[in-house]
This record gives structure tokens, C-alpha cells and sequence, in this order.
């Protein structure tokens, strides 16, 4: 199903939790920045609210870590973020 949508599969190797950090914070944020500043009566309005700020996320919020641009931008400039070493 990744390959038919063009997803690469990014796992850490044993015993280093990077990607999974990654999710832990992007889920942290989702809910500090969008559900818990909102009442959701249905499904249908957080499906929509999350899809409109995870849009927002990718394109217009700055990210420090990346030089203050979008993740988007930061993209299309053809840039990348290195892994910690150990």
C-alpha cells in the first residue's frame, strides 16, 4: 500500500526512537494547538479541522528547526535534516 501511494516506510533501527519522537511530538502539538482549544460535536468536523491544520501545518506555520520555513518550502528549496549521530 506505501508503494502505491509513494510512501517510504522510515523506521529507527533498535534502540533509537527517533521517528517515533517525531509522532510524539506532532501529536502533542495537534492537541495542545487544535483539539483541546475546540468542542467537536461530530466525527465529520474534527476530520475536517484536523485535515485543515495539518494543510496549515505543511505549508504556512515556520519551524524553527528548519530555518524558519514551511516544511513545504523547506522542500521544495530541496533541503534536508540530518539524524542525530550516536
Amino acid at each position: 500500500m506505501l508503494d502505491v501511494f509513494g510512501i517510504r516506510r522510515s523506521l529507527s533501527a533498535k534502540g533509537t526512537p527517533y521517528d517515533n519522537a517525531v509522532v510524539e511530538s506532532t501529536n502533542r502539538l495537534i492537541k495542545k494547538e487544535l483539539i483541546y482549544r475546540n468542542t467537536y460535536t461530530t466525527g465529520e468536523q474534527l476530520r475536517h479541522d484536523v485535515n485543515q491544520y495539518v494543510w496549515w501545518y505543511n505549508n504556512q506555520r515556520l519551524h524553527s528547526t528548519l530555518g524558519y520555513l514551511s516544511p513545504a518550502e523547506f522542500t521544495r528549496q530541496g533541503k534536508s535534516l540530518t539524524k542525530p549521530s550516536n
